[in-house]
């Protein structure tokens, strides 16, 4: 098999509670622009998704270089709440850690999260090699996501 059959991250998806509390976050806060928004139901997205019946929304937003991040709202089959106890937030949780985000100005960046009341692990950290800033933040429905600053 050709070894490179993958060429490159088309987008990540978080499935999110809130489309519209979401979109204020990535958008309003990172700056991220909308792509495209879409709601979809019928044959094809039940059998993609293996629910049936299902009808969800998404937005696709603009990593301006490169790449696209897919918030989709499930309308008819919302996640249920957790009741193990496990925090969606927790850093060492199986399954997708985190997304990674290039920025500038982390400072003041990191200033507006907590100012518009989201929760950071910290705040902006110099990498021990000196060359970044760095944080993890969460967006509205705990996914973390690691804001890097280049110096």
């Amino acid at each position: 098999m050709d070894k490179d059959i993958t060429s490159s991250i088309r987008h990540v998806g978080f499935v999110v509670k809130d489309l519209e509390l979401s979109l204020k976050f990535y958008s309003d806060i990172l700056g991220l622009e909308v792509y495209r928004r879409f709601t979809e139901e019928g044959d094809f997205i039940d059998k993609l998704t293996g629910i049936n019946n299902v009808k969800l929304e998404w937005v696709k937003l603009i990593i301006p270089k490169g790449g696209l991040i897919e918030l989709l709202q499930y309308h008819s089959h919302p996640d249920p709440d957790i009741s193990d106890g496990v925090k969606r937030s927790e850093s060492n949780r199986l399954g997708c850690s985190h997304v990674a985000l290039t920025v500038t100005n982390l400072s003041d960046l990191y200033g507006e999260l907590i100012s518009n009341g989201y929760e950071c692990k910290s705040e902006p950290l110099i990498a021990p090699g000196g060359k970044a800033k760095i944080l993890y933040a969460l967006d509205p429905d705990g996914a973390i996501l690691e804001l890097i600053e280049d110096l």
